[in-house]
């Protein structure tokens, strides 16, 4: 039985998607139509789409738009030619990529499309970040989002914004991962990688362009369970810099309420930093960021109270294993020393799963102050979230409280 799972994961679905798609708005005489053609690598001198969807037995295949365009209103799709995820070079195949190796890959340059100067890392795990940073160079960034949540980071898709050098790739080989997508390998970097004979190595040649895909959209399809199809806009946020956020305020019964203290320059980063990794994690959600890096994430949720709560234990059982990996090479679970648990329990504690100084974002606003409390007791520092609730006041009287501050970007960032 557990030989028969096993050779399920290695099965190739070979999928009986046509060669090409087309799809077509039509209003009136009018008619606009995108043109897909399949993707399709060669590897060992054969033909391959896909390895499977989400699940071994579904088939699966990758599109890429190949001509057309669709202008509704003021908006229009990217132009076709400008291919990144859906035009990928395979220096190493492995196992072929799979539907969820893709979308992670995908989902990651979503993310990493907002930071193209500073070397950053993003992990993505079942299409939602585990760990995001920036750092001075390559190999800092990537120990940082590693270490930010390194159980989680296992099997994951790591994708970065400059090209991996010796260091890095040696640090990405003592770990297990399913992907890796960088625009560039230096010298030797393949031969370090290659130790790794499953993992999949995507490079991406234009990836300097990524900026270019910002404030950019595609048109976005949801298959209903009875064939039906939802069709959007892609979601762009629109506060990208310090002078989109707004201060809190909101008048309540007569009241001008206020926020007090303005950010300093650290937490307007980490604010501006934090709001966009936020753009590609599923709703609800509730994020900790500290110095670039993310400390905490919840994702999910149905409630914010909870995923805000969610967010905050995983910054204490995220920093708990790192500081167990560190000291004693092993994961905080595996630990059976009660005397060396307790000493890093106390640690973790005393710095409040590093979270005193991080700052809080959330996806919505939030409805009564008890969400933003959950980070406050923690020790935040700062909160940004899209505001419009009735309750603002509220929020704003916890961050006075505390003498914390908190922006308004206006705008929700769901993703489902």
């Amino acid at each position: 039985m557990t030989e028969d799972l096993k050779k399920m994961y290695k099965t190739i679905v070979h999928d009986h998607f046509s060669p090409k798609m087309e799809i077509s708005f039509v209003d009136g005489e009018k008619r606009q139509t995108l043109f897909y053609e399949k993707v399709t690598w060669t590897i060992d001198d054969v033909q391959k789409g896909l390895r499977y969807g989400e699940n071994p037995g579904q088939e699966a295949a990758l599109y890429k738009l190949a001509n057309g365009n669709l202008v509704l209103g003021e908006t229009e799709t990217i132009q076709p030619g400008q291919h990144l995820a859906s035009d990928v070079e395979l220096l190493q195949s492995g196992k072929h990529p799979g539907k969820t190796n893709l979308t992670d890959a995908d989902n990651s340059l979503n993310i990493l499309r907002y930071f193209t100067g500073k070397p950053t890392v993003v992990i993505v795990k079942h299409n939602n970040p585990c760990g995001v940073a920036q750092a001075d160079s390559l190999a800092d960034a990537y120990q940082k989002a590693y270490m930010a949540d390194r159980v989680a980071a296992f099997g994951g898709c790591i994708a970065v914004n400059q090209p991996i050098d010796k260091a890095t790739a040696e640090a990405v080989s003592e770990q297990y991962a399913e992907v890796v997508v960088a625009p560039a390998f230096e010298p030797g970097v393949m031969d370090i990688l290659g130790k790794r004979k499953n993992l999949r190595v995507i490079q991406i040649g234009n990836m300097d362009r990524l900026h270019e895909f910002v404030g950019k959209r595609v048109v976005e399809f949801k298959s209903l369970m009875d064939g039906g199809l939802i069709a959007q806009w892609s979601f762009v946020p629109e506060a990208r810099s310090k002078e989109a956020l707004r201060l809190s305020e909101c008048e309540y019964k007569g009241n001008l309420h206020r926020i007090n203290r303005e950010p300093e320059p650290r937490e307007y980063e980490d604010m501006l930093f934090g709001w966009l990794v936020e753009s590609g994690i599923t709703s609800n959600s509730v994020i900790y960021v500290k110095n670039l890096v993310t400390v905490g994430i919840g994702t999910g949720e149905q409630d914010r109270v909870g995923v805000a709560e969610i967010a905050r234990d995983k910054a204490y059982r995220k920093l708990a294993d790192r500081y167990c990996f560190e000291a004693h090479g092993i994961p905080y679970n595996d630990l059976k020393d009660e005397e060396k648990r307790a000493d890093l329990d106390q640690r973790v504690a005393d710095e409040k799963g590093g979270l005193i100084g991080a700052t809080m974002v959330s996806d919505a606003f939030f409805p009564f102050r008890d969400g933003v409390d959950v980070g406050l007791r923690e020790g935040i520092t700062a909160v940004i979230q899209p505001g419009g609730s009735g309750n603002d006041y509220q929020s704003i009287e916890a961050c006075n409280e505390a003498n914390a501050t908190m922006v308004y970007t206006g705008q929700r960032s769901f993703k489902h």
